[in-house]
């Protein structure tokens, strides 16, 4: 049975009462709470990692990581790529190659940290709305794996840039990314398959149509298949089955050898919460696709990125002050915020807080945790639970927050960006530097 979003608002009995404990599905898999409370991850205590590097701090299991990895990579064929906007390094693009993916990179930045990282061209898929002739240049240059094409624009840069290749030589593989009018049940900021789109071609008005027909004219390009991601965080497997209905469809009689069934599975992000695995999200699409004639002859991929890293990953602060309003709220600022977790400002989105020294305990106190910026919506959790105990000086962490902390990261109130560890076996290796204030003077001219 495919698991679904379950959280709805109201006293379900289902539900867990608003003093539980965290849930421990929110935590990394190899997480683990010793008999004082305290959480460590993979071998690691935390509190000891914060102590040792500091706040603020992404800590990230690289297990659990490379597990999600492994699903993906069994669920969809060959060529399945993690998005790498959830989240981007130097290690986590070799380590995701180490588990046979390719790279998902949507701006000429991600492509060049990823060959920085020794991931091999042909192992990557540039994405992009709009990209320039300098981006599509390095991307043909260097031998990028495939190119999805996004605008008419797009076709006619390519034009230019291949207009001296040989219909013999190697031209570059391309896949066209359409719109299927499909409206995904997620934040409006993040649906990207409805027909009020910036992205890709819509199947409804034909102009996907006119698209495969003026890339199947260009003798620089080989057109490989068809792309389509309708949203991000998406809990709903209906959306994904009614998308790969309509992709299917237009797809099939093209006999194209591959379809991409783009990414923007949720997860789950606070208690109560539960979204569908990566292999019941494949299972489901598949299922789709067969009914509309897309046979097992064409290779079915995905972009996965929120399901491969967002629980493997959790943010730890450092409690600065703790201000009672009576009869209004409870204010905790710790020293992060909205620089490294914009997410809660972007979108509304919710969190779970907890004190690693005490995790599995109870949290009766209600508080808002804000952060050091000088801005009134710099909220981390607008309702958040907290053991009664809290004092200054406490590690807080945030679970959930592997994707879209770090790679949405700012230097607002020119605050240094965090470190970031990666935690296995019991040893913790930085994998990015904490920026210092030296960083951020060194491009001030």
């Amino acid at each position: 049975m495919i698991a679904r979003r379950s959280k709805t608002a109201g006293a379900d009995a289902s539900e867990p009462s608003s003093d539980a404990p965290l849930e421990r599905q929110l935590l990394p898999e190899n997480a683990a709470i010793d008999d004082l409370g305290q959480l460590s991850v993979a071998g690691a205590n935390v509190i000891a990692l914060a102590e040792e590097h500091g706040t603020p701090l992404f800590i990230y299991d690289e297990a659990h990581i490379r597990s999600r990895c492994r699903e993906a990579r069994s669920a969809f064929d060959d060529g399945v790529a993690y998005a790498t906007k959830a989240f981007l390094c130097k290690a986590m693009a070799r380590l995701v190659h180490e588990e046979g993916l390719c790279l998902d990179v949507a701006t000429g930045g991600e492509l060049e940290v990823a060959l920085a990282s020794g991931v091999p061209a042909d192992r990557l898929v540039l994405h992009g709305n709009n990209k320039s002739d300098a981006e599509l240049a390095r991307g043909l240059a260097a031998g990028v794996g495939r190119i999805v094409v996004d605008s008419f624009d797009e076709i006619a840069r390519l034009g230019r840039l291949t207009e001296d290749l040989s219909p013999n030589g190697r031209r570059p593989s391309v896949l066209i990314r359409v719109t299927p009018g499909v409206e995904a049940h997620t934040h409006e900021f993040v649906r990207t398959g409805q027909e009020d789109t910036k992205f890709g071609f819509s199947v409804a008005s034909g102009a996907a149509a006119k698209a495969v027909a003026a890339l199947e004219l260009m003798g620089g390009v080989e057109l490989v298949g068809v792309h389509a991601h309708i949203g991000s965080q998406v809990f709903d497997v209906d959306s994904f089955e009614q998308a790969a209905e309509v992709i299917g469809t237009f797809a099939a009689p093209l006999g194209l050898p591959e379809l991409v069934v783009g990414g923007g599975l949720g997860v789950a992000y606070v208690n109560g919460e539960h979204a569908p695995t990566i292999t019941e999200w494949a299972d489901a699409t598949r299922a789709a696709l067969d009914k509309v004639g897309v046979g097992a002859q064409t290779r079915v991929t995905a972009e996965p990125g929120r399901a491969i890293v967002a629980t493997a990953g959790l943010t730890v602060y450092t409690v600065g002050s703790i201000k009672e309003l009576p009869g209004i709220r409870t204010y905790v600022s710790v020293d992060g915020g909205m620089s490294d977790n914009p997410r809660p400002v972007l979108y509304g989105s919710g969190y779970e807080a907890f004190l690693p020294r005490a995790t599995s305990a109870a949290r009766p106190r209600s508080s808002r945790i804000v952060g050091k910026h000088c801005e009134t919506g710099d909220v981390l959790v607008a309702d958040a639970r907290l053991p009664s105990d809290l004092k200054v000086g406490d590690f807080l962490a945030t679970a959930v927050t592997g994707a879209y902390g770090y790679s949405m990261a700012s230097n607002y109130n020119k605050v240094p960006r965090p470190p970031v560890v990666f935690v296995a076996d019991g040893t913790a290796r930085v994998v990015v530097r904490g920026e210092t204030t030296e960083d951020l003077l060194r491009l001030d001219l």
